[in-house]
């Protein structure tokens, strides 16, 4: 499988809620298990107070489908009282990627 297509999205946790968000990532990671147009994802803690999702997929239908399915609903229902602001997602193309995992 080539995976072409990814989203990486970046939040900034309010002052005393980065356990929250943490437990809240730890939910993201049963979800995308459920998800099999979602083959790779990544709940990341960047900084202190900065966490990200990266995910990928094979095709554009299967990115847009995640971007419409229950994670990110998710994510956007628990925005206001876990982030500082709206997360901020962005499209990415995937160049090259190595995995000797799968």
């Amino acid at each position: 499988m080539m995976i072409k297509y990814a989203l990486f999205a970046r939040f900034e946790a309010k002052p005393g809620k980065e356990a929250e968000v943490e437990a809240f990532l730890l939910k993201g990671l049963e979800m995308a298990n459920q998800e099999s147009t979602t083959p790779i994802w990544f709940a990341l803690k960047i900084a202190e107070h900065t966490y990200g999702v990266f995910d990928a997929f094979p095709d554009e239908a299967d990115r847009q489908a995640h971007l419409d399915g229950p994670i990110a609903k998710a994510l956007m229902g628990v925005a206001n009282d876990l982030f500082t602001g709206p997360p901020q997602i962005g499209r990415i193309d995937v160049l090259g990627m190595k995995n000797v995992l799968g």
